[in-house]
């Protein structure tokens, strides 16, 4: 599982970075410690989750060149891509909505551009889409994900919005994006 953002306190609470606070968030969840590690330019975790064998990543690298940092960790680990699930923030929603999918292109994220790159173009891994909302205009958009420290409400409520319940995580860990996210939809939508 991995969480994208940019390194560093300056990033730590902008909308860019709300991949890597999920991946912080579940770390923090089942009690798995986190460490950087500069060869892998990561920060990295390995933990029983579910009974599940799962490694964690964080890359250090920025968030444009985070296929530096996870393409070679998967190739040494020997995980397939469609074994990873990739956290990351996505303008196309509101704070508060989250999706999951499976392959599909970068959408316009550099940092599911550079993966894609690093994987020799391999599109088959799972997404975690954490809606951000949009700044209105895309000449604002950078400033707007980059610059501008989220809210600490609508931190909240992205971090909740993007909780992968247990059902959820199982399913993930069997391979089965499918129900994973008609769970997930599911669970967002009320219909428990």
């Amino acid at each position: 599982m991995v969480g994208l953002g940019n390194p560093g306190e300056t990033y730590q609470l902008t909308r860019h970075n709300i991949g890597a606070n999920w991946l912080r968030a579940l770390a923090s969840r089942f009690d798995v410690l986190l460490k950087h590690d500069r060869s892998k330019r990561a920060e990295i975790g390995r933990g029983i989750l579910l009974g599940h064998d799962v490694r964690l990543l964080v890359p250090t690298t920025y968030m444009n060149l985070s296929g530096e940092a996870i393409g070679p960790f998967l190739r040494y680990f020997r995980i397939d891509p469609d074994e990873v699930l990739v956290a990351y923030d996505d303008v196309a929603f509101d704070v508060g909505q989250t999706r999951l999918k499976f392959g599909g292109g970068p959408g316009g994220h550099n940092g599911l551009r550079s993966l894609i790159k690093h994987l020799g173009g391999d599109r088959n891994f799972g997404r975690l889409r954490i809606g951000v909302g949009h700044p209105g205009t895309s000449r604002d958009l950078e400033g707007f994900l980059t610059q501008v420290k989220m809210p600490e409400s609508d931190q909240e409520q992205a971090l909740e919005s993007s909780h992968l319940d247990d059902e959820v995580l199982e399913w993930l860990f069997r391979g089965d994006w499918q129900k994973a996210m008609t769970r997930l939809n599911s669970v967002l939508n009320g219909d428990e």
